[in-house]
């Protein structure tokens, strides 16, 4: 009756407003994160930076974001994602503000301020991950998730857009002091829109209460266990592992495809958002499309576990055939074809391990968020590090891209043999 009741109820809910505004803190997340890798070109120009100083300044970034992932994730679990969501946008736009006048100081300088905004975005998905676990009922998790992972490709797309035409206009600086701007806007509308639980919501229906009660994987919130006992668990690094590994892909994509599109392809800078935007764009259509078919397929009942490695190996094995295929070819257009190629496969992975922690420990979603992206935060500073350092010891985009599918193929494998969708922890 309650499932009848709330589908009858009208079509907005409140969780819908929770969960889009999870996603306009991963978007001003990713354009915040990205604009440096456009702003850079001329920045190194400026100061004179060679190409494994780019790639420490652009890696330096995860090392404050790696620090603060397990912590974030018990915090949110602990005192709720809204409150720690909230003061993470506002110090990682502080940061982003600042960064020109770091810059201006010194390498030194600009790496503080660069760790500093990854501490501050550290916070992000194990905050959402601790919202949407205690805001959605079981089959409609890898909706949510999905729909907040495409923050990532558009803010993504945004900032390829957007940063050249700053630039252009009014120099680099400016990308920083704007973008720094939009998380205080976002923050005005977070305290106002979003509680940490269904039950302290002012707005929210009795009929929209009663059926998240019924069928949310986790309520309520409280300290999690020791981070050792999580990591004793199979299942645990199965999903870190293949975290990883979608995150050697996606950070090295993240921080080169602006270069590897100017220098690789010979697309003039002034065209490089343009044609870099293609496979964000991709990847946000597609995750929405897979957290649906993942939800619907266990809604037909077939086995948790089934969907998971299912579309983890649709997305793995598609992506690594795809990055192994750019090697062989030389035109611009086959080139980004194939990459966008490879992120519509690789959105099946949003059906698979970016939504598994919510299977094995929904109570604990937001503390295993962390955890997993502890380790998956690794590629953001030796993915891009070793692409730059390849690139200047070799000037091969095609070995960084045999080497990314190598990473691919291993997660694939790793993931099947020890992934499951069965509650480990309650």
């Amino acid at each position: 009756m309650t499932d009848l009741a709330e589908s009858r109820e009208g079509f907005w809910k409140t969780r819908y407003t929770v969960v889009l505004m999870c996603f306009a803190a991963t978007f001003v997340c990713y354009i915040d994160r990205v604009n440096i890798s456009v702003a850079i070109i001329p920045m190194a120009e400026e100061f004179k930076w060679d190409l494994e100083t780019q790639g420490a300044i652009l890696s330096s970034f995860y090392v404050g974001y790696l620090l603060m992932q397990v912590g974030g994730g018990f915090l949110a679990d602990k005192f709720g994602g809204k409150t720690v969501l909230g003061l993470g946008v506002l110090v990682w736009s502080a940061f982003t503000f600042i960064t020109p006048w770091a810059a201006f100081s010194g390498l030194v300088g600009l790496f503080l301020a660069r760790i500093g905004m990854g501490l501050g975005e550290a916070v992000t998905f194990p905050s959402v991950y601790s919202l949407i676990t205690r805001w959605f009922p079981v089959n409609e998790k890898a909706k949510a998730v999905a729909l907040n992972a495409s923050g990532i490709p558009i803010g993504t797309v945004f900032a390829l857009l957007v940063t050249p035409v700053i630039v252009a206009e009014l120099g680099w600086e400016w990308a920083f002091y704007l973008f720094g701007l939009v998380g205080v806007v976002w923050y005005v509308a977070w305290r106002y829109l979003v509680t940490t639980l269904p039950q302290e919501h002012p707005r929210i229906s009795k009929t929209e209460l009663d059926h998240i009660e019924a069928n949310a994987p986790a309520d309520g919130i409280g300290e999690s266990p020791p981070v050792i006992f999580f990591l004793k668990s199979k299942a645990v690094w199965a999903i870190v592992v293949a975290h990883f590994c979608n995150n050697w892909t996606l950070y090295v994509i993240l921080s080169w495809l602006p270069k590897y599109v100017n220098d690789g392809l010979g697309v003039p800078f002034a065209a490089i958002g343009l044609i870099a935007m293609l496979p964000h764009i991709t990847s946000f259509l597609c995750l929405n499309i897979m957290g649906n078919i993942a939800d619907r397929l266990i809604e037909k009942g077939w086995s948790v576990t089934f969907v998971r490695k299912l579309m983890q190996t649709i997305a793995f094995g598609g992506l690594a055939i795809c990055l192994l295929l750019i090697t062989q070819v030389e035109e611009v257009w086959a080139a980004i074809g194939l990459l966008c190629l490879g992120k519509l496969f690789g959105a099946a992975g949003i059906g698979g391990h970016s939504v598994n922690h919510m299977d094995i420990g929904p109570k604990y979603a937001g503390t295993l968020m962390g955890i997993t992206n502890t380790f998956a935060t690794l590629p953001g500073i030796v993915a891009v590090y070793a692409t730059g350092y390849i690139l200047q010891a070799t000037g091969s985009w095609d070995l960084v891209f045999i080497v990314t599918a190598g990473v691919t193929l291993f997660g694939m494998v790793f993931y099947l043999l020890f992934a499951t969708g069965e509650k480990q922890f309650d």
